[in-house]
């Protein structure tokens, strides 16, 4: 079975995912693939060029996140551009790495995984939510934001209780109920 895993900036996804790979199964990362395709696959970085501009990346080949991130949060239509180019690959590297698993249960892990058009790709879905003010705390702790970008980003995704009601599952991850135990409450079936 594919299980996806999602929620919003800050709700803690790596967390669980983490914990999830401690119990010795399978997760595959969007987030970062997505990434890391962005730099390392030519086809992808000449078209975000084509969309953004050369200044979407340094002179040395890296993501210039600000640039980038600008760009994704001014607009829909901008995130719906970038998505367009990087998602496809994604998704196909993840079928490909799922036929790959001998495990019974595989993962994956995406803050945009309704957005991204995954649902259809897995068997079932995990909301990790935590409350709005936890969230904002974490984001900026981690990622050395301010407020208003954190809000940004939060504002660019889908609205939590609508990634809840989509959801098969929900793991409440507000730093006082054990991770682990949730996991093991949920009995995956078809």
């Amino acid at each position: 079975m594919k299980i996806g895993i999602t929620g919003g900036i800050g709700s803690g996804k790596s967390y669980v995912c983490d914990i999830i790979k401690k119990q010795g199964f399978p997760v595959f990362n969007c987030d970062n693939r997505a990434k890391q395709l962005m730099v390392e696959n030519e086809d992808i970085k000449q078209q975000i060029i084509n969309v953004i501009g050369p200044d979407a990346y340094t002179e040395d080949g890296k993501l210039n996140k600000t640039v980038i991130s600008q760009f994704i949060f001014a607009s829909k239509e901008n995130q719906d551009k970038i998505n367009a180019i990087v998602h496809p690959v994604v998704i196909k590297e993840f079928e490909e790495w799922a036929d790959e698993q001998f495990a019974n249960l595989v993962f994956i892990e995406s803050a945009i995984l309704f957005e991204a058009g995954l649902r259809d790709k897995v068997d079932k879905v995990i909301e990790v939510y935590a409350a709005e003010e936890i969230r904002i705390n974490r984001t900026i702790k981690r990622d050395h934001i301010t407020r208003d970008e954190v809000k940004a980003i939060m504002n660019a995704q889908l609205n939590e209780t609508v990634k809840m009601k989509l959801s098969d599952y929900c793991i409440i991850n507000n730093g006082n109920i054990d991770i682990l135990q949730q996991l093991k409450s949920i009995k995956f079936h078809k």
